[in-house]
């Protein structure tokens, strides 16, 4: 195995890298954009040089055709025949999905069974599969599931408290998502830490414009702030997190709204947006706070305190914590979130050094060494999951 593809694609857009397995080598990476519109944009990155491409672009396969030409004439690789596997990023599986899977027909049409779970993004995922594999048919290609990760969670964490036949008929559950980006920040985590994963309790933040917890223990996961969809949980840049379900019909009635346009509201108008009055994004959020805006201020304190609130709740949940996790956007480059997130969890443990926060983007340990629980930055790769599980589940088709 060598050559392995990871694709993410959305509904007018086409993400990819290239990485060399198993030195987890990225040899390109690259984004199609505004597929089906006018002056679609080709980007691809490789060997330090960047290429940019203006032109309509009218589907994903057509996207597909151009990324292949383009790995091959400018070099990066020499044929395709040097593709081992392609790897798809699926947001949902539901129940059905509780690891990665080779795409057979019959995974297909499963994937489309519970696209009514992620009505937006599976349709789009399904569309990248098939794009692939008409143009790549004899190339191993492997789901890889948003949900997976979590479905180690008992019942007792995804159960709602709703009557039985909801969950029974309808799915009705929480199912967490960011699964791929846990995993591999918690994988890593054991690696740094020098220990087995199975013997760690830890807790993840994957923060950026979305943003979930997750509670890890022995390397599964147990619980997580995410739910049904990915509107639960914390205050988010524009998803509202947790609310008192009561407040939709009161909102209706005060406003007139249909309930379709509130959870337009509560996924699209509410979080950081909201808060702050100005900007969903927490670079904004955070230049405004220290130009002495009392509502950016209140923003990144909220945002803080709800996830400040998971670390108390999981760390119970798990009966102690080895290590905090922050990934993601955010979580990876925001000094001012994760000191608010950290403030008053000595009684846990977590000693952290200020001077050690004061980094972005990087692998860092924040906390003192004789601190009990360690505090990581870990930048998230779910692109190298996604080829991990193509390489273990590809060979075996090749064996």
């Amino acid at each position: 195995m060598s050559n392995i593809l990871a694709i993410n694609a959305g509904s007018s857009s086409l993400k990819f890298q290239l990485i060399h397995m198993p030195e987890e080598d990225v040899k390109a990476v690259g984004l199609v954009e505004r597929i089906g519109l006018n002056d679609s944009i080709f980007t691809i990155k490789f060997n330090g040089e960047k290429d940019e491409t203006t032109k309509d672009i009218e589907n994903h396969e057509e996207a597909v055709k151009m990324l292949l030409e383009k790995l091959t004439s400018t070099g990066v690789i020499s044929s395709l025949d040097e593709i081992d596997g392609v790897g798809h990023r699926v947001v949902h599986g539901g129940e059905k999905f509780s690891d990665s899977v080779l795409i057979t027909d019959q995974v297909m049409e499963e994937i489309a069974e519970v696209s009514e779970l992620a009505p937006l993004h599976n349709p789009a995922n399904l569309t990248g599969i098939r794009a692939f594999k008409e143009i790549l048919p004899n190339i191993p290609a492997v789901a890889v599931f948003d949900t997976a990760f979590h479905q180690t969670m008992p019942p007792e964490s995804y159960l709602y408290s709703l009557p039985y036949e909801y969950y029974e008929k309808y799915g009705i559950r929480k199912y967490g998502f960011h699964g791929t980006s846990h995993q591999y920040v918690s994988q890593r985590a054991a690696e740094l830490m020098d220990r087995p994963v199975e013997q760690l309790r830890l807790i993840s933040c994957h923060l950026g414009n979305g943003a979930s917890i997750a509670a890890i223990e022995g390397g599964k996961s147990v619980d997580t702030s995410m739910g049904f969809t990915p509107l639960a949980g914390v205050t988010m840049g524009t998803r509202s997190g947790n609310i008192d379900p009561a407040l939709i019909p009161f909102i209706m009635r005060k406003t007139g709204k249909t309930a379709d346009e509130v959870l337009h509201v509560l996924n699209k108008e509410s979080g950081m947006l909201a808060l702050s009055g100005f900007s969903s994004d927490l670079r904004d959020i955070e230049s405004k706070s220290e130009a002495g805006d009392e509502r950016a201020e209140l923003a990144l304190d909220v945002f803080a305190e709800r996830i400040h609130k998971y670390l108390g709740s999981y760390a119970a949940r798990m009966s102690g914590v080895d290590a905090i996790i922050f990934t993601a956007g955010v979580g990876e480059n925001s000094t001012a979130v994760r000191e608010r997130v950290l403030k008053g969890l000595e009684f846990m443990g977590v000693y952290y050094d200020p001077s050690l926060n004061n980094v972005r983007g990087k692998e860092q340990f924040l906390t003192y060494p004789h601190s009990p629980v360690k505090v990581i930055v870990i930048p998230t790769n779910e692109e190298v999951m996604i080829a991990r599980d193509t390489v273990r589940l590809a060979e075996t088709v090749t064996k």
